[in-house]
């Protein structure tokens, strides 16, 4: 089995040094960098299977650095944050990250985050298939394509067209847009969101779902994912 290549961005000499320690570890090859600069030029010439960012970085911040990253590549990307509450996190994940983590943290959180991501990434840059309850709803079995008025997802080949044009989404969009389309017309709560597309069976975030909603929204239609107060979100069938 291939070995994980890890991005890590941090400016904190000995943040860097023991966190990197620890991934290595648990078996993941490191490379890490103190600016963003020269994290993006890492990402460019080493293509890691994850990135770790942290957001308060010199030369460009983390979140500048995701959404560079971004625009190249549908690789993840965990923000690294010092508050929970800040608006950091927020800017992080509308700039495309997947998740994030609040530091301080242990050691074994930020493993069991990372190898969460990359689960439901499958090692392979996508999601993996299959909706809250394994079943298709698809308007064409024999393809495996869902349809729901100018949207459409095809669950076998992993794309969106929205009126004929294909739209491009993040595999954790596109994981999250599989949840929904499997129970068209059914309220996915944002505990049951997290725990199918973020593979979180604790606690979590629910800013995590709301920011990818609302980036898939703006991708698929504004008024294609309705929110129903208090409980959560649901796809117009």
């Amino acid at each position: 089995m291939a070995e994980t290549h890890v991005l890590f961005v941090e400016d904190d000499d000995v943040i860097r040094e023991a966190t990197t320690l620890a991934l290595e570890r648990d078996g993941f090859v490191v490379t890490a960098m103190p600016d963003g600069l020269s994290g993006l030029e890492s990402f460019r010439a080493d293509r890691p299977d994850i990135a770790l960012l942290d957001v308060m970085v010199p030369g460009m911040d983390g979140v500048s650095l995701c959404r560079r990253i971004r625009d190249e590549s549908t690789v993840p990307v965990i923000m690294l944050s010092a508050r929970a509450d800040s608006i950091d996190v927020v800017l992080g994940l509308e700039a495309g990250a997947d998740d994030y983590v609040t530091k301080p943290f242990d050691g074994s959180v930020l493993v069991a985050r990372i190898r969460a991501v990359l689960r439901r990434f499958d090692h392979s840059g996508g999601p993996q298939n299959g909706g809250p309850n394994g079943t298709d709803n698809s308007s064409d079995p024999e393809r495996g394509v869902l349809s729901f008025g100018d949207l459409e997802v095809d669950t076998e080949g992993m794309e969106v067209r929205r009126a004929g044009a294909a739209v491009a989404l993040t595999p954790t969009e596109m994981r999250l847009l599989l949840e929904f389309s499997s129970a068209p017309g059914t309220v996915l709560s944002r505990d049951r969101l997290l725990e199918r597309v973020w593979d979180y069976d604790w606690g979590g975030d629910t800013r995590v779902v709301d920011v990818h909603v609302q980036r898939l929204r703006t991708k698929i239609g504004q008024d294609r994912i309705e929110t129903v107060r208090g409980f959560g979100y649901k796809l117009k069938a």
